[in-house]
């Protein structure tokens, strides 16, 4: 990325700074003379995941929940730009729980927004999903387009980007809204009864069981390596085409594989440390509910609005993860 396409020399809040992914942004934006304010209750994030910042000296944890109003207020003073990650994911959990999934990430991304507003903070960056598009066949998914969602989950993320459009158009607060489509890479956590599909696949092989598909593997995601994802972000930040701001934008590779294809690509990758897995076979296990069949985005509005570019592919995304991840953990 070039220099105008990064963020440098800010204060930066990431909410949900613990996490996957926020983890991940975080890293990339104290590497860049930023100052990052990281705000997490770590009910799904991780104190590992943020061990090596904490003795940064522009790095300030904030451990708290943005379903509390003053939490939220004492996170966004005084920042640039907001990077908004924090959530309850996962479909089955939204299914199981979806009060709580409301009052998270609905509940508190209003409170984040008002914060924002309220602090006249320069741009909010948030992280909506690909299951917005629920029902819609359509493929691939255009952002304009989409469909009747299928879970509580999903019902979330869309009520986060008509508040984030609503506040654009009352409050005057710069919001752009980043569909992830099945992101994956380091520091994701491969535990856990909604972990995602890779490293949950990764976990089982390494360990010599058989993963379990849901459904007989046909279906198809569109996954997306971490580093792409960080890009985005800086690149939503910091954009001065107004065109680009208060909507929406896919964030994708833009390609898509069945899980049994996945799956192959997983035992290909690994065979290279552990022969034996090449022998390996899953277990197919009845679909869940709230699953889309498949999914493949179009980036093409990220693309030329943006200046999105996608620079690592779901093959060479695999082996860095297992470098990363799982070097050491293979004997």
């Amino acid at each position: 990325m070039m220099e105008k396409e990064k963020i440098y020399n800010s204060r930066v809040l990431v909410t949900g700074g613990a996490g996957f992914i926020g983890s991940n942004i975080v890293e990339a934006l104290l590497s860049q003379n930023n100052e990052v304010i990281c705000l997490d209750n770590f009910i799904t994030g991780k104190r590992e995941n943020i061990e090596e910042f904490l003795q940064h000296k522009n790095f300030r944890l904030i451990e708290g929940d943005i379903r509390d109003m003053d939490v939220c207020k004492k996170a966004v003073d005084g920042t640039d730009y907001i990077l908004h990650q924090a959530a309850l994911g996962s479909v089955p959990r939204s299914i199981n729980d979806p009060k709580t999934t409301n009052d998270v990430n609905v509940g508190g991304f209003v409170n984040i927004l008002v914060a924002a507003k309220d602090a006249k903070v320069k741009r909010f960056v948030y992280a909506s999903s690909s299951s917005v598009y629920g029902d819609s066949p359509d493929l691939p998914k255009v952002e304009e387009k989409i469909g009747n969602p299928l879970s509580p989950y999903a019902i979330s993320k869309l009520a986060n980007e008509m508040y984030a459009k609503n506040f654009s158009e009352i409050y005057g607060i710069e919001t752009i809204g980043l569909r992830y489509f099945n992101v994956f890479g380091k520091k994701q956590d491969p535990n856990g009864p909604y972990a995602a599909v890779i490293p949950k696949f990764i976990k089982a092989l390494l360990n010599g069981d058989s993963p379990i598909i849901f459904g007989d593997g046909t279906q198809s995601r569109d996954f997306t390596y971490i580093d792409n994802v960080v890009q985005v972000n800086q690149l939503a930040a910091v954009t001065d085409n107004i065109k680009a701001l208060n909507t929406v934008y896919n964030v994708a590779y833009g390609k898509s594989i069945s899980l049994n294809q996945l799956f192959d690509m997983l035992k290909s990758t690994i065979s290279t440390h552990i022969h034996d897995v090449l022998t390996a076979q899953p277990v197919y296990s009845a679909e869940r509910k709230g699953d889309i069949k498949h999914s493949l985005a179009s980036i093409a509005k990220a693309i030329n609005i943006l200046g999105f570019n996608p620079e690592i592919q779901v093959s060479k995304g695999i082996e860095l993860l297992i470098k990363n991840n799982y070097t050491k953990t293979i004997k």
